[in-house]
């Protein structure tokens, strides 16, 4: 399988007033993230399945991830997207039975996920981290150390391909 996992755009900053979970995309973000969305596109980059974090920003990156599905959809919420990567996420990867599967969430946490993936044994705070936008495209079993890491794209890179 591929697993294609996206940090969420550019969100509103933190404030006391605005719970974490709920921070939006700024305007920026989205129309950075479109751009993203049409360099990968022109990679000819198709996602048969999204999963994202519940928290809103991750859910407004996987609706504009949406055109990169091959066969129209919505992603599918996983609360485990929003926490350090567990055997939890790992299975519900696994489940989602297809051929490449996006997962939408944040950082530090995806940077685990990836560490995990492809090292299998990443101790505490050992990451590959992710900008925000930014993509990883790994290959193999959805299993720690079972993952090769294809492509690291930061969101420079693929916003100048489209």
């Amino acid at each position: 399988m591929e697993l294609v996992v996206i940090r969420h755009a550019i969100a509103v900053e933190r404030t006391p007033e605005l719970p974490d979970a709920d921070r939006p995309l700024t305007e920026r973000g989205r129309r950075r993230f479109k751009q993203v969305v049409r360099g990968l596109r022109a990679l000819d980059l198709r996602i048969d399945r999204i999963l994202s974090s519940p928290w809103r920003r991750a859910a407004e990156t996987a609706d504009l991830a949406l055109p990169l599905l091959r066969t129209g959809g919505s992603a599918s919420v996983c609360p485990y997207l929003c926490q350090s990567p567990k055997a939890e996420l790992l299975s519900a990867i696994a489940e989602a039975a297809a051929p490449r599967v996006a997962v939408i969430g944040h950082e530090p946490w995806l940077g685990e996920l990836v560490a995990l993936l492809t090292t299998g044994e990443p101790r505490h705070g050992e990451t590959i981290p992710l900008k925000k936008g930014g993509v990883a495209i790994l290959e193999g079993a959805p299993t720690p150390g079972g993952m090769s890491l294809r492509a690291l794209l930061p969101p420079r890179v693929s916003r100048r391909l489209a």
